[in-house]
């Protein structure tokens, strides 16, 4: 006869429930760091939870919009592609995401195609909007990739955008009118060219024409972003108040492209915006535009203003490396 002592633990062994991770617990905690932008661990515990439950959907489309934060767009679509060969009827929202995505990389007919295809599949989905609007958009951006410009036309404008751009950057304005006169010319159907024109007119002392003419161009395209940031830069730097109106039209885009990402974060720094500006900044994946001075120089201003000097002065000093002539400039809390 056993002793009580043994009695007793045998008892508490038999009542003991072995505890066995399973495929959703790896995936609540892949949840909650995501949420917390962990995109590390996110990979980590989401990956985890898929060789527990390899049949479970949901477990993949999470680490592709994972992967998709992370501008892992490739990854991110041969997830969406191997969840839709097998559930398609059950989640075709991934239709819309694999858009989003070859939106991202300037893949347009094939963000097309998809974003037809999640709306023909769905009548009230979750992305409806989302996708109406982004078909819009790379329908409008796939146009404009049709323009039929010559290679040697296309070498000579990049040129010119090479030379307005280093004379605008020295503030050599007189040299940037007169070559950005002479590309509305020759290249009228590159608009940048005359909202850059306006920018070297009103930094040259033309403030008045400046304005005008931005006015004018704003009232033939009410919603053209050139516009809206010059008028918001323009009335900022004269301290008008109407620079508000045209920089809350600024926050409302989201493009796509880093570039025009970079362009909107810049804006939103030199009208005061650093918040905003921060967010723009940490939403850019591109490596090329990362390293841009614009990018080193706009970030780091806007990261000292927001109260992280720290950062600040790594990004001017990484960009100082890469751009000497940033050095001129004194550094984020005087530069502008």
């Amino acid at each position: 006869m056993p002793t009580s002592k043994n009695a007793a633990t045998g008892n508490s062994n038999n009542n003991v429930i072995p505890f066995v991770a399973d495929g959703e617990f790896y995936f609540s905690y892949g949840v909650q760091a995501f949420q917390k932008r962990n995109f590390v661990m996110a990979v980590k515990w989401l990956k985890k939870a898929i060789e527990k439950s390899p049949r479970e959907p949901l477990y993949a489309c999470q680490l592709a919009v994972v992967h998709t934060e992370q501008g892992s767009y490739h990854k991110a679509n041969q997830l969406l592609t191997e969840v839709l060969s097998v559930f398609g009827k059950e989640y075709v929202d991934c239709y819309y995401l694999i858009a989003n995505n070859y939106a991202h990389l300037g893949l347009f007919k094939d963000a097309k195609k998809y974003a037809e295809t999640y709306l023909a599949k769905t009548q009230q989905g979750d992305f409806k909007e989302a996708a109406e609007q982004l078909l819009e958009l790379v329908t409008s951006l796939e146009e404009d990739d049709e323009d039929e410009w010559t290679l040697e036309d296309e070498d000579e404008l990049l040129i010119y955008q090479e030379t307005a751009l280093h004379h605008i950057q020295h503030q050599e304005w007189e040299e940037a009118i007169a070559l950005l006169e002479e590309m509305m010319q020759m290249f009228p159907d590159y608009t940048a060219a005359k909202h850059e024109y306006t920018y070297a007119l009103f930094h040259h002392g033309d403030e008045k024409g400046a304005i005008e003419l931005e006015q004018q161009w704003l009232e033939q395209q009410p919603d053209n972003l050139h516009s809206h940031v010059n008028l918001a830069i323009f009335y900022k730097e004269r301290n008008d108040a109407r620079s508000d109106d045209h920089i809350e039209m600024v926050k409302k885009i989201f493009p796509i492209h880093d570039h025009q990402k970079l362009y909107i974060a810049q804006a939103l720094t030199r009208t005061g915006h650093y918040r905003e500006a921060c967010e723009r900044f940490q939403s850019i994946r591109s490596k090329d535009v990362k390293r841009t001075k614009n990018f080193y120089k706009w970030h780091s201003i806007a990261s000292y203003h927001t109260g992280k000097p720290a950062k600040a002065l790594h990004l001017w000093e990484e960009g100082c490396k890469k751009y000497p002539e940033l050095s001129e400039e004194g550094g984020p809390w005087n530069a502008s």
